[in-house]
């Protein structure tokens, strides 16, 4: 009798044969990095809570986009705000950075202690047309002449979106709200104020334009003091009428470029060599950075204050949705330089032996009033 060794089963050649017809998976590429190694994720916030389509947003995304365009170390920033709707955006950027919510209008004051304390921080402080235009008016004007360096970011929809849609300074004369009423009077110009105020650095620009509002960002930061940037951001809630100069459709339809410009960071080259004479004007900042002003002899010269001050006049008289850079003058001296504390190791981190009296001293000196 016989019996038969069983046998374990082989595989067919066909069961070891991959399936041609099946993509293969794919290692997603690695994030982008810039100059300092981070990726744009890096700089990115919460989720935002405000109403979808709110331009607030839009701005708070490209002032992610132009800080990791610049490579700038997120440590290094402190954000600001006081209270409203535009104050809530700090939240939504650079969640890397350090941050304070002050206030209703007290963020200049809150600001000038944070950035004379540590003057190798820099500011970006969000604000609004109420937050600015109204209750902190008086700081915002003090902050203005003392030429603090950060950038001052007024988010300007002409409406108190969060307390349910009454005028702010910035309304239009003459405008009807639902629960407001009509505005009988007229309009605070933000970038007038902060030209008269001494600002060295002035535009205005369009939530709904990302282009330039990343272009303007990158220039205000490389400013050695206070860059007022007044963008129209509107309330899709409150102020979106036609007829409002600050919705969308009137900034998409009477957006009036008075410039174009580039910027070249101080850690790219720029050959000037390459620019026509008469038509295109170079400014350069303090830290080295330039503005390349494009076919400024045929238009608006941002380094004349006069100029500025005429355009924003002539420009709230005839109703004019101007945007771009209004005025420049990159040799103002900062807050930091006029109190003489631009030196290497900021207050904050000087030890309180350091800054204080000692002991026996303060006894030897109380000792004299007895």
């Amino acid at each position: 009798m016989t019996t038969e060794t069983p046998t374990a089963s082989v595989p067919t050649a066909k069961a070891n044969i991959p399936n041609i017809n099946r993509p293969l998976p794919v290692k997603p590429a690695a994030p982008a990095v810039n100059r300092i190694g981070l990726a744009k994720p890096d700089y990115n916030g919460n989720e935002s809570t405000l109403c979808n389509g709110c331009g607030h947003d839009s701005i708070s995304a490209q002032i992610i986009s132009a800080m990791y365009e610049l490579g700038v170390n997120p440590n290094t920033m402190i954000k600001l705000s006081g209270i409203g709707c535009s104050s809530k955006s700090p939240a939504y950027f650079m969640n890397r950075s350090f941050g304070i919510n002050t206030l209703h209008g007290r963020m200049p004051s809150i600001a000038t202690g944070a950035l004379i304390t540590n003057h190798t921080l820099q500011g970006i402080g969000v604000s609004g047309d109420g937050d600015t235009g109204s209750i902190g008016f008086g700081q915002y004007k003090h902050l203005l002449r003392r030429n603090l360096r950060m950038i001052y970011i007024i988010e300007n929809n002409g409406v108190y979106g969060l307390t349910k849609g009454q005028f702010s300074a910035t309304s239009d004369q003459g405008a009807v709200l639902r629960h407001a009423g009509r505005n009988d009077y007229m309009p605070i110009d933000m970038c007038l104020e902060a030209i008269i105020s001494g600002c060295g650095f002035v535009a205005r620009s369009f939530s709904g334009n990302a282009k330039q509002v990343v272009s303007l960002l990158k220039m205000a930061y490389a400013h050695r003091g206070t860059a007022v940037l007044d963008i129209i951001s509107p309330c899709v809630t409150f102020n979106n009428k036609e007829d409002s100069t600050k919705s969308y459709d009137w900034g998409r339809t009477h957006d009036e470029r008075i410039n174009d410009f580039g910027f070249v960071p101080n850690f790219e080259e720029i050959t000037i060599d390459d620019f026509q004479e008469n038509e295109d004007k170079i400014v350069t900042m303090h830290d080295g950075s330039k503005i390349v002003l494009n076919k400024v002899s045929a238009g608006h010269d941002p380094t004349d204050v006069n100029a500025a001050i005429r355009l924003c006049m002539d420009a709230r008289e005839q109703k004019r949705f101007i945007t771009g850079l209004i005025y420049v003058n990159p040799n103002s001296p900062s807050l930091a330089e006029l109190e003489e504390v631009n030196n290497d190791v900021p207050l904050a981190h000087i030890p309180n032996e350091q800054l204080r009296p000692s002991k026996a001293s303060l006894d030897k000196l109380i000792a004299g009033w007895k």
